[in-house]
């Protein structure tokens, strides 16, 4: 990463399915000479990580490459109190690549792509009791356990960039995207515990093709257009060993046998925008345009989405922003599946309620907020958002496996308050951020099987916190350059995430303080 933006709040018409922000992210590249370095690191959990990159120039062409690997004993989060976690053992590797042409003076072709590979242990809470009977036998010491997951993400992009020398600007890129993910369960631990062992096998494959053009009507219409191609087919292989069990889900057998859980699904999404960049006067800025999603998936569904935003600068010194936008957000298609729930009655993994299909969520998303600049070297800001959604999504991690399972609430509200101010002089520099928030859903209408009775009831009756809302959220940080050093500190302090029954329960308050000192300069010829 050379340069990261995060870009949030009622977002224009050119930004569409996941809309909750934009991570913006610009590339290193081979333009700024050649060269390349090697990093090793290292710290506690045992953990070691070396790293390397190469980049450089030769007439038009430009690339840069990197890699990592490593592996620590703290892959995934602590479930205990401990400051050792048992059995929790993680190796990642990954890769990136770009490699840029320039054709002519007016047209380039890129290549990018990269690749993440990761293996984990699934971390083990010592002293849990059994609740199953295998073979006669109900124990089985729970720090034993030896369930593990892989990872793998790939992705491509070619992409043809290009301008006339003028008013227009164009590009086209075709995409591709693989990812696989393969929980491996502890067959006798996992029926002794849970009454289900579960292979999970997810995989998932996407190519497509974007086209953006952006057009300068003249000095007050800057005209933006695009549309995008998405085929999607994602395979879930789920075999479960199961016992048999009774109507009440009372255990029959101590003997288990398995059943077959396995699909496949192909899926579209169909996308296109319009918008234009209006200043009507040097103070006022209007951003319309018009999206049009379509998605062909587990269901069938569509929507034409208006979005308008202004930047008005009432001073030199106060900017004042406001926006309105309606959404469309499918669900994720390799997380959703047609899982047929009644092929699991008479055994330890059925469920008595139903499996509504995952329903694409929508929403309107309303922005406002005010910049201030106090002086030369301080900026302060304050922002405030509402969101009222239909078939709001929400994800949860319902099984044994890290992988998790979309549904919908029927009704969604979201809303919040934001304060920002940053400081920057000379070699100097800080930030602080403080945000309130409300995050609820009432009536889980999709996926139902997922949640007990008891929950499901209560959650049709009532306005329920999502499981990620936190009350307050705050960040803060800094830092000095000395010469070609740089000395920075983080911090990150909230109130606690929803846990318990209907999430009517929240998690501790936490502070998590980082710092180091990095060279500012790391290149080596």
């Amino acid at each position: 990463i050379n340069q990261l933006n995060l870009l949030t709040g009622a977002l224009p018409a050119q930004y569409g399915d996941r809309t909750a922000g934009i991570v913006d992210i610009h590339t290193k590249n081979g333009d700024q000479g050649n060269g390349g370095s090697i990093d090793v690191f290292g710290g506690s959990h045992q953990t070691i990580k070396t790293s390397a990159d190469v980049f450089g120039s030769q007439g038009p062409f430009s690339y840069y490459f990197s890699g990592s690997l490593g592996e620590n004993n703290l892959g995934i989060e602590n479930p205990t109190s401990s400051a050792s976690p048992i059995h929790d053992q993680t190796r990642q590797g990954d890769a990136f690549g770009l490699m840029s042409y320039i054709i002519n003076p007016l047209t380039r072709v890129s290549l990018m792509f990269g690749t993440t590979s990761n293996q984990f242990e699934i971390p083990n809470t010592p002293g849990l009791p059994t609740a199953f009977t295998l073979n006669g036998d109900t124990a089985f010491d729970s720090s034993k356990l030896n369930e593990t997951q892989s990872e793998l993400n790939q992705f491509a992009v070619v992409a043809l960039q290009g301008t006339n020398g003028g008013a227009l600007d164009y590009q086209v890129a075709l995409f591709t995207r693989y990812s696989r993910t393969q929980f491996n369960p502890d067959p006798v631990g996992d029926l002794l515990f849970n009454g289900v062992a579960a292979s999970d096998f997810h995989s998932d494959s996407a190519n497509g093709v974007q086209a953006d053009t952006t057009y300068r009507l003249n000095n007050k219409h800057t005209l933006r257009a695009g549309i995008s191609f998405q085929q999607e087919h994602a395979i879930f292989n789920n075999n479960l060993s199961v016992f048999p069990a009774d109507a009440d889900g009372n255990q029959l057998s101590d003997q288990p046998f398995n059943v077959p859980d396995s699909s496949s699904k192909t899926g579209y999404l169909y996308s296109a925008y319009i918008q234009d960049e209006w200043k009507l006067t040097d103070k006022l800025s209007i951003n319309y345009g018009l999206r049009y999603d379509k998605m062909d998936e587990y269901v069938s569904a569509s929507q034409l989405s208006p979005r308008v935003g202004l930047v008005y600068a009432l001073t030199p010194s106060t900017t004042v922003h406001a926006g309105y936008s309606r959404y469309f957000t499918p669900p994720a298609f390799e997380l959703v599946s047609g899982e047929d729930i009644a092929r699991f009655v008479g055994t330890t993994a059925q469920t008595s309620s139903q499996n509504d299909p995952v329903q694409p969520e929508r929403s309107h998303y309303f922005d406002l907020g005010i910049t201030q600049r106090l002086s030369s070297t301080v900026t302060v800001g304050v922002d405030a958002y509402y969101k009222k959604s239909t078939n709001l999504l929400d994800e949860g991690q319902f099984g044994t496996a890290l992988i998790f399972t979309p549904f919908n609430y029927k009704y969604g509200r979201v809303y919040g308050v934001e304060f920002t101010s940053n400081y920057k002089q000379d070699n100097v520099s800080a930030y602080m951020n403080v945000a309130f928030s409300r995050a609820q859903g009432k009536d889980i209408d999709s996926a139902q099987f997922n949640f007990d009775a008891s929950e499901l009831a209560y959650i049709s009756n009532h306005w329920v916190y999502l499981d990620h809302d936190q009350r307050v959220t705050a960040s803060f940080g800094g830092a000095y350059q000395l010469g070609k050093t740089t000395f920075t500190f983080d911090g990150i302090v909230g109130s606690g995430l929803r846990s318990g029954f209907a999430n009517t329960d929240h998690l501790p308050f936490y502070c998590l303080l980082y710092t180091s000192p990095s060279p500012r300069d790391r290149q080596k010829s």
